[in-house]
């Protein structure tokens, strides 16, 4: 705020007007009803620690739990390799590099709805290009959508080729390692794997650490449109995740108490990981 105030006064009351209306008091308006029964058509009456206690005796609530870390553990680490690997490919000038660096980027920029349902389509087990793909060459169709552990995996695979935001940052910081380091390593004739290995991957590990937290922060809540569009939740429920656990509270059933309930529970869970990640980065010294 001092620094907007420095720069034009008027701009930093807009800015807390807006960050005041739409975070600020929705935010501790959720924490109020996560202690309440509210339906968003009876009266507010605080019912304690209830909601907290059915949310984790509630096996649904653990199973989207475990459906959220899975599509985790598969879609951070894809989404910061294939950042890291394209950024290596592309970082250099050129107008073939040009092309591919927006190729990469486009994904990122196509709203959700649209993408999950190119998705469905590239998916669809009947007349996607896939299945068509298998019936022409005598492969056998995955059940990308229709088995539990093979929905979960392209759910997560869709979120994890969203990289253009990554690419971005990881491209910016492979141009900015000095051109001396590559030289010197040239002179004394060092492999490209070797450079690879002891200079590039060391300089950016504190990016591609910064990238993996930021991965996990998008990763526990950017997955609901594309579980509600293509899969509802299933097969199953094997992508019914937080998000849309909360979604189904709040929306289908009108536990807004409730649904506010399971809203902490995953701000807190969420901060809980970063700060795992935070310690462990921090022990490795990348920061």
């Amino acid at each position: 705020m001092s620094v907007l105030r420095r720069v034009r006064p008027e701009l930093s009351w807009p800015y807390l007007f807006g960050l005041t209306v739409l975070v600020a008091i929705p935010a501790v308006w959720a924490v109020v009803l996560a202690f309440t029964d509210y339906t968003g058509l009876n009266d507010v009456r605080f019912t304690g620690l209830d909601n907290f206690s059915r949310l984790f005796s509630d096996h649904f609530f653990w199973e989207a739990l475990g459906n959220s870390g899975v599509y985790v553990v598969i879609s951070v680490p894809l989404r910061v390799a294939a950042a890291l690997t394209l950024a290596l490919l592309l970082y250099r000038q050129g107008t073939w590099n040009a092309a591919g660096r927006v190729a990469v980027y486009l994904p990122t920029i196509i709203p959700d709805i649209a993408y999950a349902l190119l998705w469905a389509w590239l998916l669809n087990p009947f007349y996607g290009p896939f299945a068509a793909f298998a019936a022409e060459t005598g492969l056998p169709t995955p059940e990308w959508l229709t088995d539990p552990w093979g929905a979960r995996v392209s759910i997560a695979v869709m979120g994890g080729l969203q990289v253009g935001e990554g690419f971005l940052i990881a491209l910016a910081w492979r141009r900015m390692i000095p051109a001396r380091l590559y030289e010197a390593a040239d002179v004394e004739g060092a492999r490209p794997a070797y450079v690879l290995a002891r200079v590039t991957l060391p300089l950016m590990a504190p990016v591609l650490a910064l990238l993996a937290l930021r991965d996990v922060l998008l990763a526990l809540q950017l997955n609901f449109v594309p579980a509600l569009i293509i899969t509802d939740g299933g097969p199953r429920r094997a992508t019914t995740y937080l998000p849309t656990y909360l979604y189904d509270h709040a929306f289908r059933h009108f536990r807004l108490g409730y649904a506010s309930a399971v809203a902490l529970t995953m701000l807190v869970t969420t901060g809980l990981i970063l700060y795992v990640q935070y310690r462990l980065v921090r022990r490795w010294r990348l920061f």
